[in-house]
């Protein structure tokens, strides 16, 4: 039965035949949906930086930096909820995923209701503590607590995306997924310059046009789901599912808290260190914020074989093939090599031209930018290394070691070179941080697969679904430009 689950829902053969081009075709999907996600956002600071300025743009990165550090909060119940549905499904247990998702989404709405009624306001309190540009300020607190009354909308959407990926349903959150991109990109410049009968609103408009694509995209997913009676929809008396149930509600806590925790310290390290960019000026954080947007695209390859190489590696530790496990674990670091080193020598030769789509030719925040992309941008080769790695050894229940190295090398060192050498080396002590920051997680993550104990952690009951991989390889993302509204 087990078997013919897994057919069904379309997985790959990880167990036997070649390592290398399997390892290849399962993380390519991944990597288009993370392409397809983070470009909403690269279009939207497009329109910003294009039409409003430096200014704006210095606004929309503090502002998304927020929000990626909120959503951590609640961001790992999904991861969990999708495990939890995933392997529902690998029961066959229909019902029993109804419930996890009546339990996820009714836990959900009261968490992003309390975060927006939070977030709008704490909205100055938290610029502030950023040390944000005073002229930024405006700007940045329209944009934030607009976008914070998006946040119902888009935790809701991205908790039934998830939990559809969890029943073995990667195409219908992928459609959603585009149509909230194009709505969004295309509202943008409508409502930031005030096209037809819709007034000027400037910043504010991109932040509206986030809200009305979550809103609309959300609501088309849900008619969708009740059109077609996808298998997660709830009628009659399953509607009594959204009263969260406890023993689930504690699943869901203990699963989702380690991956939530990885989010929280990667993105409130990033928000750390905002901070002590937004001390250079209007200029330098516009301009750190283009890097960002870079940085988004750089790192996803090495998160698509991270997540691929955690779900193959899960199986063969399964049926016992260790011997596969120091192969798929080496493939997915070569490929990571090649691919991730590829994409900087190409950013290297283009920088100019890939920065001046957010800045325009002229702006004075474009040599800063070129300059930070050239200090800082190689070291996701050795971050790449390091999500290797952790999908191996995660993939055999180890997810706390991961959260340990990661806390060290995010906080000791990164911020700590950023503080111990600024008074030698300027503002370039902050771009160093970066590379050497991720270096040590290497160095790390190396050590803790060569000489620690993660081949004697004990599994997690129930099967290792390959959707929990590739939200695990998510969770070490620098955040960057990577968050937008609709992702």
């Amino acid at each position: 039965m087990a078997e013919a689950a897994l057919h069904r829902r379309g997985q790959r053969d990880f167990l036997t035949g070649p390592i290398g081009s399997t390892l290849l075709l399962f993380a390519l999907p991944t990597l288009g949906s993370g392409i397809l996600q983070s470009l909403n956002g690269s279009v939207n600071a497009i329109w910003v930086g294009r039409f409003l300025g430096e200014d704006a743009l210095a606004a929309t990165s503090n502002g998304n930096l927020v929000m990626f550090l909120l959503l951590a909060f609640v961001f790992g119940f999904g991861m969990a909820a999708t495990i939890l549905v995933g392997q529902a499904f690998g029961r066959r247990d229909v019902d029993g995923a109804r419930r996890v998702v009546g339990t996820a989404l009714s836990s959900f709405v009261l968490a992003a209701v309390a975060v927006a009624l939070l977030g709008w306001i704490l909205a100055p309190a938290i610029l502030e503590m950023l040390a944000t540009p005073a002229d930024v300020v405006p700007l940045a607190l329209a944009y934030l607590r607009i976008i914070f009354l998006s946040m119902p909308g888009l935790l809701m959407m991205s908790m039934i995306m998830m939990a559809l990926r969890g029943s073995g349903d990667a195409m219908t959150p992928l459609w959603f997924m585009l149509l909230a991109v194009l709505l969004d990109g295309g509202l943008n410049p409508v409502f930031i310059l005030g096209l037809g009968p819709v007034p000027r609103f400037g910043i504010a408009g991109s932040a509206i046009a986030s809200a009305i694509a979550n809103y609309v995209s959300l609501a088309a997913l849900l008619i969708y789901i009740y059109a077609r009676d996808l298998p997660l929809r709830l009628r009659g008396r399953e509607y009594a599912y959204l009263r969260p149930d406890p023993a689930i509600l504690r699943t869901l806590l203990a699963k989702g808290l380690p991956m939530g925790l990885q989010m929280i310290v990667i993105s409130s390290s990033a928000l750390a260190m905002l901070g002590l960019v937004n001390r250079e000026g209007v200029v330098t954080t516009a301009a750190y914020g283009v890097t960002q947007q870079l940085w988004t695209y750089v790192q996803m390859p090495a998160m698509a074989l991270g997540a691929a190489v955690s779900a193959m590696v899960a199986q063969n530790i399964g049926a016992g093939n260790w011997d596969r496990v120091s192969r798929i674990t080496r493939s997915g670091i070569i490929y990571n090599i090649l691919l991730t080193g590829g994409l900087v020598i190409l950013l290297t030769m283009v920088d100019r031209p890939a920065l001046a789509l957010f800045l325009g030719p002229d702006s004075p925040a474009l040599p800063v930018a070129r300059h930070i992309q050239l200090v800082a941008t190689w070291g996701f080769v050795a971050f790449g290394v390091c999500l290797v790695l952790f999908g191996t050894v995660r993939a055999n229940g180890q997810v706390i070691w991961p959260l340990i190295i990661l806390f060290i090398s995010m906080y000791p060192v990164r911020l700590g070179i950023a503080l111990g050498a600024y008074d030698w080396m300027g503002a370039d002590a902050l771009w160093l941080s970066f590379p050497m920051g991720m270096v040590a997680t290497m160095v790390m993550a190396i050590a803790y697969y060569l000489h620690g104990g993660w081949r004697q952690s004990r599994m997690t009951a129930g099967p290792i679904d390959e959707n929990e991989c590739v939200e695990q390889a998510e969770a070490n993302r620098e955040p960057g430009g990577s968050f937008n509204p609709t992702g």
